[in-house]
């Protein structure tokens, strides 16, 4: 069981701190192919406890000064120490300042030996245009707890295969998390505490348990299934394909979510990484929510339920034959789950649940 003062504390982490969402020279490394999988074991963070240092940072999309600031005082209050640069706030189009700007700020981030936790203000778009400009050994020499999703896929992928870094894909400050009145649900808040605090089940591995308010998985194909976890944002892992940070699908869990995608785009991405043999090597996946508002585009809607966003999923999935959970409570929805992107999971078909396995 969680303690009142270690949930609360945590709690003010992530809502607060979800309010936040140095490269050498800051020139980019020299090209490198990706890292195989299992060629070298990938590193665990180390907890948060009260006391450490967090940094805020912004690899992707500007941020609200005054949102974050409050933020910043808020964990201050409550015993841990924040660190920003003075340039956090900049912007350059609809990103938070320049490329090298960013690139450098999260060097630095992963570089200072005080910094415990590396949060991302928010996603939108930008890290992409980084990824090409860190220095991944460095990142693997201090490895550091990085919290983020959507956009942040990015990161998470890069960080994965380049670093062998284990990240966590969890609710960040652009998502409605800076409201008192919205804040996370308890689900949310208990499995970020779980997963990046000094709570002793956290490390010994746990089940996932959904309230009955909550997104009710469905299980596609039968029985159970462990491997790494890996992926995040659908948009941004279709993005990556062919890069050196691609998705590493070999003997792993998938784990897709996206946001206002029409089925047919995400028929088109999903096709884009089958056409790549992504989805030959699966062991399992678990398919997180896919937001229902397609105001980005109208045009190819049909009544034929094989192409609703859940029928499309269907037809890539289900043929596979391996375990699958869909709708799943983790992506753009309140119940977010924080789930750890190149740890060991379980996913159980037949009981529909997913599992954290120890580390």
């Amino acid at each position: 069981m969680l303690s009142k003062k270690r949930a609360g504390l945590l709690i003010s982490i992530l809502s607060l701190a979800s309010l936040v969402s140095g490269c050498r020279s800051i020139q980019a490394p020299e090209a490198r192919p990706a890292v195989p999988a299992g060629e070298r074991p990938m590193l665990w963070p180390e907890r948060l406890q009260p006391g450490d240092t967090i940094m805020f940072v912004a690899p992707a999309g500007d941020l609200d000064q005054e949102r974050i600031l409050q933020a910043k005082s808020r964990l201050e209050a409550r015993g841990y120490r924040v660190k920003m640069r003075k340039d956090l706030f900049a912007k350059e189009g609809y990103l938070a300042g320049t490329d090298k700007r960013r690139a450098k700020e999260l060097m630095q981030a992963f570089s200072d030996p005080e910094v415990k936790a590396v949060f991302s203000g928010r996603g939108g778009y930008g890290t992409m245009r980084i990824l090409d400009l860190l220095d991944y050994e460095k990142i693997r020499r201090n490895p550091k707890i990085l919290v983020g999703f959507s956009d942040i896929t990015g990161l998470h992928l890069a960080l994965n295969r380049q670093a062998g870094l284990i990240t966590f894909h969890s609710p960040t400050s652009f998502w409605r998390l800076d409201s008192e009145q919205e804040g996370m649900t308890p689900f949310t808040q208990k499995y970020l505490l779980l997963a990046t605090t000094e709570e002793e089940e956290g490390s010994h591995g746990y089940t996932i348990e959904i309230p009955r308010d909550a997104p009710q998985p469905e299980a596609l194909g039968k029985g159970r299934a462990r491997g790494r976890l890996v992926g995040g944002n659908l948009s941004m892992i279709s993005a990556l394909e062919g890069t050196p940070y691609a998705v590493d699908t070999r003997d792993a869990i998938l784990l897709l979510e996206d946001t206002r995608e029409a089925p047919y785009r995400i028929d088109r991405m999903l096709r884009q990484l089958q056409l790549a043999g992504k989805l030959d090597t699966l062991r399992g996946a678990v398919l997180g929510q896919f937001t229902r508002n397609y105001d980005r585009e109208e045009d190819q809607m049909t009544e034929d339920p094989r192409f609703t966003v859940d029928g499309v999923l269907r037809q890539y999935l289900e043929p596979l034959g391996i375990p699958v959970l869909m709708n799943y409570p983790v992506g753009h929805s309140p119940y977010n789950a924080t789930l750890p992107l190149g740890g060991q999971v379980e996913v159980d078909a037949d009981e529909g649940v997913l599992r954290i396995l120890p580390h």
